[in-house]
């Protein structure tokens, strides 16, 4: 007898341990989710690891405007330039709180890129919680206004010839620039080692050198590049996209140029250090869905010369992965990869 209400005691206090584990959790979930109702209540930084004046940058600015008229609450950007993206991004996910209110405006150069380029990356897809994409951009190669190529086609019949004369501009050896150059270098059969880097600070830095003489080659999107194009310091010899770009109509396409299967593209979007609360998460990812239907932050997209590109965040998460798979293979074929 002793034994039988031994285990019913025991028992018993299982259950109770259970139950009281099981109202534990109820209870901070309901925290969790009176936080995300009141959320926010203050302040909200949005960090952009790169130089004001670029894609990301502006991007940047035209969420904070909006979100901060939605919520009540400032949204203020603050650009954190350096590493290829990595310093701003390792202050957002590893040295800031993890509440909510610290926010990683990011793009390819900072993530897919970066680990894809790095055999012992500083940071991984895993350190985000990948919240919404929010626009994209198409690539485009400058080069200086006076430069002796008439096409992009007789650019790269010079660059075979001379690839060790090809300088151009990136804000890092794994960068949107460096994947876009190299993936074109690798279609035509050059050594991308061949060719020379120059490091710049973001896309109005690079754009800059090659307006100077200082790089022959600028590869970013092309409102990243539109305020030097229209005033004559540079010229576009070719955009990377299935049609021409309402922007510069008068600028073929690689495919019309004769190269195919390029495809590196441009893209911002925001995430959280891992640790965010969810329920937040899911807040920013309803308040971008909500946004990138308001026609007034469209008007703002179309004159920073970005495409609207919203994606939630599990298939935002999803398409990470894949073109992290995509870029490191790319990476290890032309010499990228560290």
């Amino acid at each position: 007898m002793k034994k039988f209400y031994s285990a019913i005691f025991s028992t018993l206090l299982l259950l109770m341990v259970f139950l009281t584990g099981c109202s534990n959790d109820t209870k901070t979930a309901s925290v969790s989710e009176k936080k995300a109702d009141s959320y926010p209540t203050r302040q909200i930084e949005l960090v952009v690891p790169f130089a004001a004046g670029g894609g990301v940058d502006l991007a940047a600015r035209a969420v904070a405007e909006h979100l901060s008229k939605e919520w009540g609450q400032p949204v203020v950007v603050t650009n954190k330039p350096g590493g290829g993206g990595i310093i701003g991004a390792q202050y957002a996910l590893k040295e800031a709180k993890a509440d909510g209110y610290t926010v990683l405006v990011n793009n390819n150069s900072a993530t897919t890129m970066y680990e894809a380029g790095n055999s012992k990356p500083i940071l991984t897809a895993k350190d985000n919680k990948f919240t919404s994409r929010v626009a994209e951009g198409t690539l485009a190669y400058a080069v200086k206004s006076d430069a002796q190529w008439k096409s992009f086609k007789e650019f790269t019949e010079w660059v075979k010839k001379n690839p060790e004369k090809l300088t151009w501009a990136s804000v890092g050896p794994a960068g949107f620039s460096a994947f876009g150059v190299a993936e074109w270098l690798d279609s035509i059969g050059v050594d991308y080692k061949k060719t020379n880097m120059v490091s710049s600070e973001g896309a109005s830095d690079s754009a800059a050198k090659v307006a100077g003489g200082h790089v022959v080659l600028a590869v970013h999107t092309v409102g990243e590049l539109y305020s030097l194009a229209e005033s004559g310091k540079i010229k576009l010899l070719a955009v990377q996209s299935s049609e021409r770009s309402p922007i510069f109509p008068e600028v073929p396409t690689v495919e019309e140029e004769g190269y195919k299967g390029l495809t590196v593209k441009w893209w911002a979007g925001l995430s959280f250090a891992a640790g965010t609360p969810d329920d937040i998460v899911k807040k920013w990812d309803s308040a971008i869905a909500k946004m990138e239907k308001d026609e007034q932050f469209l008007n703002e997209l179309e004159k920073i010369k970005l495409e609207p590109s919203y994606l939630n965040s599990n298939d935002f998460t999803k398409a990470v992965k894949e073109e992290t798979e995509k870029y490191t293979q790319l990476a290890e074929t032309t010499g990228i990869r560290k």
